[in-house]
């Protein structure tokens, strides 16, 4: 069992921080650093733009609070904040005083890879350069559930697959299609997979359970010690994760105000 203390909290969030500064690299794309962590500007409507690793290094001021808020709305985005459990309490009090609303769940899962047994992966390979739009339009098509996507979908996991150090991932079908997506970042020996997609056509086939162990492959030839990932309470995703060792470390919260 891993113990789930404010030390690894802090880890865990800070590599979360880095991803989000990571895909902050497009035309328009800016950053705030606040309250021990930072806010993410990608678009106005993309579920990049956040604030993430707030917290957790002590109480928050008032007014890195209205910072934070004046740095997206100036930018016309509503103010997200992924809030992680073991940051400072005081924070969840001003927010809530500020009439900040829950949205959404997740869990985050962890997994010590010494000595860990991992499965083949026949139908996973990494994704090339120039790879990007087939990338992107394969993790679309799972995560918005759709074959047809916007230029702002597309641009989603456009500015993950630019992320310096973020390796992307792709999965085929049996007749050779691509069916799934998923990316891996390694910071500071911790192994964090994120972005993970299946198209639904393509779903309980068993083909996340191998997008997951290729990039368990790679956290451990490039030494990484944890490896940590973030479902949906309940979800198929946290199943998969789960049977492959992984267990769920806190729930956060996605507030929005």
């Amino acid at each position: 069992m891993i113990f789930a203390d404010a030390l690894l909290a802090r880890r865990l969030e800070a590599a979360e921080a880095a991803n989000a500064r990571g895909c902050s690299t497009g035309e328009g794309a800016a950053v705030l650093e606040v309250a021990g962590g930072c806010a993410i500007f990608v678009g106005a409507d993309s579920p990049l733009t956040q604030a993430v690793g707030l917290g957790l290094n002590g109480p928050v001021r008032e007014t890195e609070i209205g910072a934070m808020e004046a740095f997206f709305r100036s930018r016309g985005a509503r103010v997200v904040v992924d809030l992680c459990p073991l940051a400072d309490p005081g924070l969840l009090q001003a927010l809530a005083e500020r009439g900040y609303r829950v949205t959404e769940f997740n869990n985050v899962l962890v997994k010590r890879l010494a000595g860990a047994e991992i499965g083949l992966t026949p139908r996973v390979r990494r994704a090339l350069a120039g790879e990007d739009d087939l990338w992107s339009h394969t993790v679309g098509c799972g995560f918005f559930e759709q074959r047809e996507l916007t230029t702002e979908e597309m641009d989603v996991g456009r500015a993950i697959f630019a992320m310096p150090g973020a390796l992307c991932y792709l999965a085929a079908s049996e007749n050779g299609h691509p069916a799934g997506a998923a990316a891996l970042s390694v910071r500071d020996g911790l192994a964090v997979l994120f972005a993970d997609s299946t198209i639904a056509q393509f779903r309980r086939g068993g083909l996340h359970r191998e997008l997951i162990s290729a990039r368990l492959y790679e956290g451990l030839a490039r030494g990484c010690d944890l490896a940590m990932a973030s479902t949906a309470p309940g979800s198929a995703s946290q199943r998969n994760y789960e049977r492959l060792g992984f267990e769920v470390v806190y729930t956060k919260i996605l507030l929005v105000g």
